[in-house]
C-alpha cells in the first residue's frame, strides 16, 4: 500500500503529475481517464481484489442518481415527499451500506451476540477494505442529495466514477460532497501558480504533523496505554496530553496532506481542520475537529432524526443518538460507542447549560478556561477511544489523578526533551488560528523559490532525523 509519507508514493506521484500536467492541457476526458485509472490502481495496492466494491458501489449510486433525477424530469416538484423516490433511495442506500456491514461489524455483531446469548458464533474471517467507510459515505450523501434536489447536475459514468475514486481522497478523506468535486471535474480550471505553492505548503505541514510529530510520540504513547500500572501518574497524565496531540497531527496531517495532492492537481477542496484544540465548547469542537465527517452526520444523520427542531429532550436524544452513530463508524468495538456517547452526552450538558453560560461576562479569561475545559473532556475521551477495554482506560485515568506527582517533571523533561517538544508545540500553535496560518501560508507563496526549496529540504531533514523504525500507518486507515 502507497502511503501519503512514504517516499516511494511521492516518486511515484511525480511521475504520475508530469504525464497529468500534459494530458490536463490537452484533453479533460483524458485527464478523467487517466486520473481515475491511476486512482482504481492506487485502491488495488491498498485492497487486492477487493477494490471491485468500489466501481460497484459507484455503480449503484450513479444508476441511482440517474433515477432519482429522472423522477424530477417527469415534474414532481414534491419528489421528496414521492414513495417511488422514498423506495429508491432506501434501497440505494442499502445497498451501498452493505459491504461496509459485512466487512466493517460483521464479526462486531456475532461477538455482541454471542456475549449477551452465550452462543458461540464463529467469528469470520474478513479484511476491513482501506477506504471502504469513506467512499461509502461519498456515495450516500451523493445519492441523498440528488433526492433532495440539492445536487442536479447530470454527470456521466465516468466522471462520477473520478469523483467516488479521487485518490487524494480514497483512503482516509476528507469526505467530499459531489457539488464541491464534480463541478471542478466538469469544468477544470487552470493550476496557477499560487495553487501549486498552497499544496506544496499543505504537503510540506502534513509531513511534518504526522512524520515528525505523529509517529516520534505514539512510540512513548504506546508504551503507557499497553501497561498503564507500570508507569507513574505523571507518565499516565503525559500519555493523554500525547495521544491527544498524536491522533491530532495524525489525521489532520493526512488531511492537509489529500487536500495539499489535490491542490498541486488544480482541485480546490476545504479544510477538513481548524484548530480544534482551541474551541471552548463541545459543540465548537465539533465544528472544527474532521470537519468533513461532522456535517456530514449532521446533514445525514442528526437533521433526518429531527435536529433541533423538536422538544428539547427530543434534540438531546438526537445529539446522542448521531454521536453514538459517529461512535460506531469509527470502529466496530464498543469502545468506539462509549466514546461516542461520552462526547453526546458532552454536548448535550453543553447545550442544556447554554442559559445559565449566556449570562456570563464575555471576557478572554473565562474564555481561557472555557477552553482548557474543552481540551481536559475532549482528551479524557479519547483515553475511551484508544484503550482496549473500559478497565484498561479507566486504569490510566485512575493513576493519573490518585498517583499523580509534579516532581518527575524534570526527570521526565530531561529523559524525553523532543518528545516534550513535539508534544507542546502543535498545541501552542492552536493559538496561531486560522487567520494566522492563512497569513503564514500567504507568506510562504510569496517566498523566492530558493527560499522555498531550503524550506522543503529542511522539512524533509527533519522526517529524517525524526524517523523511526517503528513509522506507524495512519490512524484513521482503519476506519
Amino acid at each position: 500500500m502507497l502511503l501519503f509519507s512514504d517516499i516511494t508514493f511521492w516518486m511515484v506521484f511525480i511521475f504520475f503529475l508530469a504525464i497529468y500536467a500534459f494530458i490536463r492541457r490537452y484533453s479533460r476526458t483524458g485527464m478523467v481517464l487517466y486520473v481515475t485509472a491511476f486512482s482504481l490502481l492506487f485502491f488495488y495496492l491498498a485492497n487486492g481484489w477487493l477494490m471491485v466494491l468500489l466501481p460497484a458501489v459507484a455503480l449503484v449510486a450513479w444508476w441511482t442518481g440517474r433515477m432519482l433525477a429522472s423522477l424530477h424530469r417527469e415534474g414532481d416538484d414534491t419528489i421528496s415527499h414521492s414513495w417511488k423516490a422514498r423506495v429508491v433511495l432506501v434501497l440505494a442506500i442499502i445497498v451501498i451500506l452493505l459491504p461496509l456491514l459485512y466487512f466493517k461489524y460483521s464479526n462486531f455483531f456475532l461477538s455482541s451476540i454471542n456475549a449477551v446469548f452465550s452462543s458461540n458464533f464463529g467469528l469470520l474471517d474478513v479484511a476491513l477494505p482501506v477506504g471502504i467507510s469513506f467512499f461509502t459515505f461519498q456515495a450516500i450523501s451523493y445519492v441523498v442529495d440528488v433526492y433532495r434536489g440539492k445536487f442536479t447536475m447530470r454527470v456521466s459514468l465516468l466522471e462520477f466514477l473520478f469523483y467516488l475514486s479521487f485518490f487524494p481522497l480514497l483512503l482516509a478523506g476528507p469526505i467530499t460532497r459531489a457539488h464541491v468535486l464534480l463541478p471542478q471535474v466538469r469544468k477544470p480550471s487552470g493550476i496557477s501558480e499560487r495553487c501549486l505553492y498552497m499544496g506544496l505548503w499543505l504537503v510540506m505541514i502534513g509531513l511534518i504533523k504526522k512524520c515528525v510529530v505523529a509517529d516520534y510520540i505514539a512510540q512513548y504513547n504506546d508504551w503507557v496505554f499497553s501497561s498503564p500500572a507500570t508507569y507513574s501518574g505523571f507518565e499516565c497524565v503525559m500519555c493523554i496530553l500525547g495521544y491527544t496531540v498524536q491522533i491530532y497531527c495524525d489525521f489532520s496531517g493526512y488531511s492537509d496532506m489529500s487536500i495539499g495532492i489535490a491542490a498541486l492537481m488544480g482541485f480546490h477542496l476545504p479544510e477538513n481542520f481548524s484548530f480544534p484544540y482551541s474551541a471552548s465548547s463541545p459543540s465548537e469542537f465539533w465544528h472544527r475537529w474532521h470537519i468533513s465527517l461532522s456535517t456530514w452526520f449532521r446533514d445525514y444523520v442528526y437533521i433526518p432524526l429531527g435536529g433541533n427542531r423538536c422538544s428539547r429532550v427530543r434534540t438531546y436524544i438526537n445529539n446522542i443518538l448521531t454521536m453514538l452513530v459517529a461512535g460506531l463508524w469509527h470502529g466496530s468495538t464498543w469502545m468506539f460507542v462509549l466514546w461516542g456517547g461520552i462526547h453526546g452526552l458532552g454536548l448535550v450538558a453543553h447545550k442544556a447549560s447554554k442559559p445559565w453560560l449566556n449570562r456570563l461576562p464575555d471576557s478572554r479569561w473565562l474564555n481561557g478556561v472555557a477552553v482548557v475545559l474543552t481540551f481536559v473532556f475532549v482528551a479524557v475521551a479519547w483515553v475511551f477511544f484508544r484503550s482496549e477495554s473500559v478497565a484498561s482506560a479507566c486504569q490510566l485515568l485512575t493513576r493519573s489523578v490518585i498517583d499523580f506527582d509534579i516532581a518527575y517533571l524534570i526527570p521526565f523533561v530531561k529523559a524525553r526533551p523532543w518528545w516534550c517538544v513535539l508534544t507542546l508545540a502543535p498545541l501552542a500553535a492552536q493559538a496561531v488560528g486560522s487567520r494566522g496560518f492563512l497569513r503564514l501560508q500567504t507568506r510562504f507563496i510569496l517566498l523566492p523559490w530558493i527560499v522555498k526549496l531550503l524550506l522543503f529540504l529542511l522539512t524533509i531533514q527533519l522526517i529524517l532525523q525524526f524517523q523511526t523504525s517503528n513509522v506507524q500507518p495512519f490512524i484513521y486507515y482503519r476506519f
